[in-house]
């Protein structure tokens, strides 16, 4: 004997070696034995064999019109045997009833099951809507294979074309337009931008680029929504000694200056002054909003988009010209061996005497380190400031930047992109750093000893990351390190500017510990910040690419850095170069350039020849 059973909704079949009450023990046609209880038994039989019945069973369902079976079937419940005998007008054979409970089981619209081998039709007017939902489907599948069919050929459609942005940047699965793209897509091989591209749809690959950044951080516009205008501060001294600021030329939001003076016993009072947007609008407030949300600027080789509105930078950058209100920290210094003697923090208004700018300065790096000058403004007090700076790396016995590292700054100018390269770790470089890692530290440490909530940057253990406790910076060499320097263009230093002029003023700060706003804008931070530095990195690698078309650089030096990635020597850019042999990180090598892809910002590179160069003249 031969039984058919239904097993995970399907229906097998198996021949029987025992039976008991309640269970059959088969073996199926592919020679598996198993147990198969009898409540899942629809039908028993002697012949055909199993395998020949469902084949059978198969043809015979092909042969029903589901529409009709449903007009004979009647309104009540019915069993699949009674339906049977009642469509061939005979008691059924095997092969007919299980036909039939194949046909059954497959119209799930016409037919409702009710159970094992029982079924229900379906109501007339749910049946003519899942008839018309069917046709519906059918159409929009139709239609899919055109719209697939003429871009794999080359033409977008019209429906198409019209959500490009969308296709690129956020397709919608559930579209019918979605769907036929996504399958051109698999079938020619191409990604999406490339398929749009060939399409015609696509001709600036920098626009691709862009608009994929402003659509996930600026879905709304880069335009700042109304606010009003920030509150004057309250009265506040002016500084006797005015101040000056060393910045790139494209900086527009000045956050630092400094000072430097002579007391009447020779002591040399070094201020580091830094913006204080604070005392124009609270935390709360619709400007605060403003820069909650965007909670950094972010910076692209050709443009930026600053965390606070224009109104409110002019109104607090501390640019030539003006007296600004900052916090400022005082450094009595030593004027024989750069060390401190004491140090004082007060909230005043620092009168701008200059903006220098690298681009005129950076020849002082070298006449430093020479010890001869040039006769710049402000040359001699920038050189105290940097020996100064030297005495601070050598008693915290770590540099403030990766000394030997190249940085490099791209510009681009009626689409023609200039990259130069300074040497990390200048003069003019460590002189900011320092003067910058001595302010954090020397108001993270006042906050901590006030038991004031404030955002640190931590590293233990090799891993950097915030905190709201005052913990040590080991890379660094610090005790405790808090972002306070650049509230213009990070919302952690904002936010710990409030704690520090609240401390300042002797009133209670805005934030606890444990405040939520405070929690939630530190993880915020965290993750947007790296974000933008992220997209940053994608955009100077597009324009390093762009430069290396410009040139029509063919062949390029590089080093090795892991594995067969290598750091090209002239331009920020890293490239894979499989055919690299095994060589040691910082090997010096010759590359050959094939081809470079502006929508994908990737580079073709095959092994020429490796240097004899020493990978530090890199």
């Amino acid at each position: 004997m031969q039984i058919l059973y239904e097993d995970s909704g399907e229906f097998r079949v198996g021949a029987v070696l025992s039976q008991s009450p309640n269970s059959f023990q088969v073996e199926t046609p592919h020679g598996r034995r198993a147990k198969i209880k009898a409540a899942n038994v629809l039908l028993r039989f002697e012949q055909p064999t199993g395998a020949e019945l469902l084949a059978r069973a198969e043809q015979f369902a092909d042969a029903i019109d589901a529409d009709f079976l449903w007009q004979c079937c009647g309104a009540g419940e019915f069993g699949y045997w009674d339906l049977a005998r009642d469509y061939v007008g005979r008691e059924p054979t095997p092969v007919e009833a299980a036909g039939l409970l194949l046909k059954l089981h497959a119209a799930p619209m016409y037919f409702y099951r009710r159970g094992r081998g029982r079924y229900q039709a379906a109501p007339e007017e749910t049946l003519k809507r899942a008839i018309a939902g069917l046709e519906k489907k059918r159409r929009i599948q139709a239609r899919v294979e055109t719209w697939t069919d003429q871009l794999v050929n080359g033409h977008c459609p019209e429906e198409i074309a019209q959500l490009t942005d969308e296709l690129l940047y956020a397709p919608d699965r559930n579209k019918p337009e979605t769907k036929a793209f996504e399958q051109a897509c698999k079938l020619t091989g191409l990604g999406p931008a490339r398929l749009l591209q060939r399409c015609g749809l696509l001709g600036d690959s920098h626009g691709y680029h862009m608009n994929g950044f402003l659509r996930e951080f600026f879905p709304r516009g880069t335009q700042f929504p109304p606010h009003p205008e920030p509150a004057p501060p309250a009265e506040l001294q002016l500084a006797e000694q005015p101040a000056f600021s060393l910045d790139d030329v494209g900086t527009t939001e000045i956050d630092d200056a400094f000072s430097v003076t002579e007391t009447a016993d020779g002591t040399l009072r070094i201020g580091i002054h830094i913006a204080a947007p604070t005392l124009g609008f609270a935390p709360g407030s619709s400007i605060d909003a403003i820069a909650r949300e965007r909670l950094s600027t972010a910076y692209m080789p050709t443009q930026k988009f600053t965390m606070l509105p224009d109104d409110v930078i002019e109104r607090f950058s501390l640019d030539h010209g003006s007296a600004q209100p900052a916090v400022s920290l005082y450094v009595d210094v030593s004027p024989d061996d750069f060390t401190v003697r004491g140090q004082r923090s007060r909230l005043e208004r620092i009168p701008i005497a200059a903006n220098l700018r690298h681009v005129e300065y950076d020849r002082l790096n070298q006449l430093f380190l020479n010890g001869s000058s040039c006769g710049l403004p402000y040359e001699e007090a920038l050189r105290k400031l940097w020996r100064f700076a030297c005495g601070l790396e050598s008693r915290r016995g770590k540099p403030a930047v990766n000394v030997g590292f190249e940085e490099f700054t791209i510009t681009v100018d009626n689409e023609r992109v200039d990259i130069r390269a300074r040497k990390r770790g200048a003069p003019l470089d460590k002189l900011v750093a320092e003067l910058m890692i001595l302010a954090n530290t020397a108001w993270g440490t006042l906050l901590a000893e006030r038991d004031v909530a404030a955002i640190y940057r931590v590293q233990t253990s090799g891993k950097v990351r915030f905190s709201v406790h005052p913990e040590a910076h080991e890379g660094l060499g610090v005790s405790c390190y808090a972002w306070v320097s650049s509230p213009l263009r990070r919302y952690v230093d904002l936010v710990n500017q409030w704690q520090l002029v609240a401390v300042l003023e002797g009133r209670r700060p805005p934030f606890g510990r444990s405040a939520d706003t405070l929690l939630s804008a530190m993880r915020a931070f965290e993750l947007t910040h790296a974000r933008y530095a992220e997209h940053q990195r994608a955009m100077e690698g597009y324009w390093c690419l762009r430069w290396l078309l410009q040139e029509r650089v063919e062949q390029a030096e590089a080093v090795v850095l892991r594995d067969r990635v290598v750091r090209f020597a002239a331009v920020p850019l890293t490239a894979s170069v499989p055919s690299l042999p095994a060589l040691e990180s910082g090997t010096r090598v010759r590359i050959r350039i094939s081809d470079v892809d502006l929508i994908e910002r990737a580079v073709s590179c095959s092994y020429l020849e490796t240097l004899s160069v020493p990978a530090d003249a890199v």
